[in-house]
């Protein structure tokens, strides 16, 4: 199980990645220095010195990121967030 939400976060940080680098208009739409906050506190929890991590937090952080690129709740409702936690 913990392999299949690892999965759909490293989806969503690609659809993210490659969002970013169409060249669209999106530094308009969306307050890019949030976005780049919560992906690398997603990674600094993943880059623990001790190997242990929260994916509930991990989950947390890649799910508003992508919220605030897409504005879209319908990926993120198979993650285990609450939907306060993106908005």
């Amino acid at each position: 199980m913990e392999q299949r939400r690892l999965y759909h976060v490293q989806n969503l940080a690609f659809e993210i990645m490659d969002e970013m680098n169409t060249g669209s208009e999106l530094e308009d739409k969306v307050n890019l220095k949030h976005v780049v906050d919560h992906l690398s506190r997603a990674i600094g929890s993943l880059a623990d010195p001790s190997g242990t991590f929260s994916l509930d937090y991990v989950e947390e952080k890649i799910a508003a990121a992508h919220y605030s690129v897409f504005r879209n709740e319908k990926k993120l409702s198979c993650l285990k967030i609450k939907s306060t936690a993106v908005k």
